[in-house]
C-alpha cells in the first residue's frame, strides 16, 4: 500500500476547492499583471493547468500581449482570432488546457457587461477570475472577482462566503 504524506496533508489542511493555484505561481500572475497594465490600462492572462475529478489545477500561464501585441492598445483586453490559434499550439505544446483566465480592472473587481457578454473562453466550466485596481498591491482574496461560466451568456458569482472554498492560492495547492 502506497500513501503520500502531502496528499494526506492537503487532504486534511486545504480546503475543498474547485480551482487551485500554488501562491509562488499567483503571486508571479498579480505582478506581471501589474508591470503588463502599467498601473493604467487593463492586463490579462490565460490560466493553463489540467482537470482531475472536477477540480482545475492551474499550473502555468500565458498573457494576452504574448499572443497579440495589440491586445491592450485600446485600455482594455482585446484578442482576436489568431491569438486563439497561437493559444491552442501553446496548449497542445504543454499539454496542458485552459482552466480560466484573469484579468485587471481599474477600481473594484466587478465583471462589467462586456465581460460577461464575451467570455475569453465561452465553454461552460471556465473561471474568470478579476482582479481590482490593476493588480496593485495588496490584493486579497475577498476583493478578487470570481465567475464561472454557465453557457449561454450567464455565469455563477462566487459569494465571499465560498471564495476560500472556490479559489485556493497557498502551498497546498495540488
Amino acid at each position: 500500500m502506497s500513501f503520500s504524506i502531502l496528499t494526506t496533508i492537503r487532504a486534511l489542511l486545504a480546503p475543498d476547492h474547485r480551482v487551485s493555484c500554488r501562491t509562488g505561481l499567483w503571486r508571479r500572475i498579480l505582478s506581471e499583471l501589474e508591470l503588463r497594465g502599467e498601473g493604467r490600462h487593463e492586463a490579462g492572462a490565460f490560466l493553463l493547468g489540467d482537470k482531475t475529478n472536477g477540480r482545475l489545477r492551474v499550473r502555468d500561464v500565458v498573457y494576452y500581449d504574448e499572443l497579440d501585441p495589440n491586445a491592450y492598445s485600446t485600455g482594455v483586453c482585446v484578442l482576436h482570432g489568431e491569438a486563439f490559434a497561437k493559444l491552442w499550439t501553446i496548449c497542445r505544446e504543454r499539454q496542458l488546457t485552459v482552466v480560466g483566465d484573469v484579468h485587471t480592472h481599474p477600481g473594484a473587481a466587478r465583471q462589467s457587461e462586456s465581460d460577461r457578454t464575451n467570455p475569453m473562453i465561452a465553454r461552460a466550466g471556465h473561471v474568470a477570475v478579476i482582479v481590482p485596481r490593476y493588480a496593485q498591491p495588496p490584493i486579497v482574496h475577498s476583493q478578487l472577482g470570481l465567475y464561472e461560466y454557465c453557457g449561454g451568456h450567464t455565469w455563477y458569482q462566487q459569494n465571499n462566503k465560498l471564495r476560500g472554498n472556490y479559489f485556493y492560492t497557498g502551498w497546498l495547492a495540488y
